[in-house]
């Protein structure tokens, strides 16, 4: 499984990246504004870190406007995917990008049936939001299974990118449920490097080496 950054923070990019783990960036309005760049800086910089998969927003809500609002990203780099909502306006763009080569995610998706809508009109990526479901109360990671299987029945070539990480369990639900990608807030990456056990042995075999001297 793939492991993309969520955040539009540089410096948190940068430290992934240089741990050789990361695969890819996601972004969105809000995480731009705690970033406190504007939009086109802050992707200009990230890509100038990371390989590709890079996901910038569109903000319109009509399809001229999303489209023209794509293009104009895509100057930025060729390494921007479109991050795209789950809309009927949304998903006309994604077809008209689609045949222009260009990429796109389709965002704010919590349905089996959205994503099987995404998928036919041409999206390279599909984001599920596992944490705002959870939060009401539905099964999150049944609708990565349910996706899972009806891209699989098709030869869906969508990609799936769990979203709305909120724990390191999210991760490793995700991946054994088979998703392709999983993008994950900077702490949570983090966290998933420590265990109890791991720093027990260390200190263990420090004290060991220590005592090995005298």
């Amino acid at each position: 499984m793939k492991i993309y950054v969520d955040t539009a923070i540089v410096d948190e990019i940068r430290q992934v990246w240089e741990l050789g783990i990361l695969d890819g960036v996601t972004t969105n309005p809000s995480l731009i504004l705690k970033s406190g760049r504007n939009l086109t800086d802050a992707l200009k910089e990230i890509s100038q870190i990371v390989d590709d998969c890079i996901s910038g927003e569109v903000i319109s809500l009509d399809y001229q406007g999303m489209v023209k609002e794509a293009l104009e990203l895509m100057k930025i780099s060729k390494k921007i995917v479109i991050k795209i909502p789950m809309t009927k306006d949304g998903l006309k763009a994604v077809k008209e990008l689609t045949a222009q080569g260009i990429r796109t995610n389709v965002t704010l998706v919590f349905s089996a049936n959205q994503a099987l809508l995404a998928a036919k009109a041409g999206a390279t990526y599909v984001s599920p939001f596992l944490g705002r479901l959870d939060d009401v109360g539905e099964d999150s990671m049944q609708l990565i299974h349910d996706i899972k299987q009806i891209y699989q029945n098709y030869q869906f070539p969508t990609q799936i990118i769990c979203a709305s990480i909120r724990s390191p369990l999210h991760v490793l639900k995700c991946a054994k449920a088979g998703a392709d990608i999983a993008t994950v807030p900077y702490k949570i990456i983090m966290d998933m490097f420590n265990h109890p056990l791991t720093n027990v042995g260390i200190d263990r075999f420090l004290q060991d080496y220590e005592k090995s001297k005298k």
